[in-house]
């Protein structure tokens, strides 16, 4: 394979290579499909893991952002983003293969196995990351990165969709009928990940590179340069904060499903995808707002909605009734699939914007690195917390008593999963506060493009009818949690 990089790209051949990563994630989520969410949730579960596997589980893909280090290393002494990403992601998906053939052949497997050639599988894709992220922002013109990403995510999310469906249906078939092959079910997926993922480093190889010079400083000294720069410390300090408080409940949302309400993968699955199609009918209107407006109103607009949909999860299964339970984890699941659209979305095209293209892969590394180790204290504190909290009960009730009707309501139970839910909702919207302090360029303030956006939504309701009202949701909830305490003078770079 040819991975030199050329000093200069025609339009033609970035035309190609826009063409060429989007096939790349279409391999990429045919993998990650197979290996990820609620089918390694699952088979965790199935090979004896704990509340705290679960949770170190869960940070794994995040602790080892923190090798992203050797990446910037790697770019500062060879100058190649894409041979690294292309080397690493083939050495990245190696482990996955030998997971799958380790349970396959010697029909057994241990939650320890897992975790340790998972972290192989990691650490080669947490270097590679940074490589890619600086090779797409020079490759990528930045007057079309929102609504580039933003297609490329809608179609890794519909083959997503269609494919987890499928996979789903065939577990539950298995694990109802043969239930003895539920563990080489997935020893099988992995295998098929593996190699998917191999051809997908493949078709990336043939996308092209633009040149780029990295300083030959020394790493720490590189390593500095971004907490040097104040408007991008805000950055970190948000999406530190806004990580560490999210991984606290998310990785144990499957778990919960699982183990305390006994739902079919099946059925786990569809509310996944429910999610993701929510996603994906919203993701275009993100990616046009954060290109046209900016992306600190959409994470603005878009994060208050997350935080409602996580308290909600507090309120699932405090009543029997198996359809009223549904319905609930039906809605939080179509919220949190629009609300996560735009922040995911948002939050890497602020990173790319932030950061200035002579020093991207470091500014962007940085970012990955810091953030990284508060994303993985994260599912390993709601591990400690959830089996803190095992035996321990807070329940609310109401009763009406009248001469021939007496009834208790529930109106609030919480036990060991809810306490994490309501914990990771609470730190939420404490980090929210440091949203406003960053400064971005172009940005709009956030109630101007609210406005612009239920205008936009009101003429055209066939295409955004799951957003209805619900951007002004957090004016709402913000009300309730906080005065006002900033002059009207400084209303633009709040969060409200």
């Amino acid at each position: 394979m040819n991975l030199k990089p050329q000093k200069v790209l025609t339009e033609k051949e970035i035309q190609k290579g826009l063409k060429i990563v989007i096939w790349d994630g279409l391999t990429t989520e045919i993998m990650t499909s197979f290996t990820g969410g609620a089918f390694l949730t699952a088979m965790a579960l199935l090979l004896g893991a704990n509340n705290v596997q679960i949770g170190l589980l869960a940070a794994l893909p995040m602790f080892t952002n923190i090798f992203q280090l050797l990446s910037i290393w790697l770019v500062s002494k060879y100058n190649n983003r894409r041979a690294i990403a292309v080397y690493c992601a083939f050495l990245a998906r190696i482990p996955l293969i030998i997971i799958g053939c380790q349970i396959w052949w010697f029909s057994s497997g241990s939650i320890n196995i897992l975790l340790f050639f998972l972290f192989f599988y990691y650490l080669f894709g947490s270097i590679a990351g940074p490589s890619w992220n600086s090779w797409m922002k020079d490759m990528v013109p930045e007057n079309m990165l929102g609504d580039y990403f933003s297609r490329r995510t809608r179609y890794t999310q519909i083959l997503n969709v269609v494919q987890s469906i499928l996979l789903a249906i065939l577990v539950d078939f298995i694990k109802n009928r043969y239930k003895q092959y539920e563990l080489t079910t997935y020893a099988i997926f992995f295998t098929i990940a593996g190699v998917a993922g191999i051809i997908g480093g493949y078709v990336l190889s043939k996308a092209p590179e633009p040149q780029s010079y990295l300083s030959k400083a020394n790493i720490l000294s590189l390593f500095k340069q971004p907490l040097k720069n104040t408007n991008f410390r805000r950055l970190l300090i948000f999406n530190s904060a806004w990580v560490f408080a999210l991984n606290i409940a998310a990785p144990f949302f499957t778990v919960f499903m699982i183990k305390d309400m006994g739902l079919p993968i099946s059925y786990i699955i569809a509310l996944s995808m429910i999610s993701q199609l929510a996603s994906i009918l919203t993701l275009r209107m993100w990616g046009i707002f954060s290109d046209r407006y900016s992306n600190k109103s959409i994470i603005a607009l878009s994060a208050p909605l997350y935080i409602l949909c996580i308290i909600a999860w507090c309120f699932v299964g405090i009543y029997s009734h198996f359809y009223a339970n549904l319905a609930l984890l039906f809605i939080i699941h179509v919220g949190s699939g629009i609300a996560t659209g735009g922040i995911n979305l948002s939050l890497t095209n602020i990173s790319l914007k932030l950061a200035p293209k002579a020093n991207a892969i470091v500014y962007l590394s940085v970012n990955n690195i810091i953030t990284a180790l508060f994303s993985s204290l994260g599912p390993m504190t709601g591990g400690l917390l959830a089996d803190f909290f095992l035996n321990r009960r807070l329940s609310v009730t109401a009763q009406w008593i009248s001469p021939h009707f007496n009834k208790v309501f529930k109106l609030i139970a919480l036990h060991e999963w809810n306490f994490l839910f309501l914990i990771s909702a609470l730190l939420s919207l404490f980090a929210l506060e440091f949203l406003g302090r960053i400064k971005e360029t172009g940005e709009v303030e956030k109630d101007i493009v609210k406005r612009i956006m239920r205008t936009r939504i009101k003429s055209n309701l066939k295409e955004y009818f799951l957003l209805g009202n619900i951007i002004s949701i957090h004016d709402q909830l913000r009300a309730i949690i906080r005065k006002k305490r900033y002059p009207v003078s400084n209303k633009q770079d709040k969060v409200s």
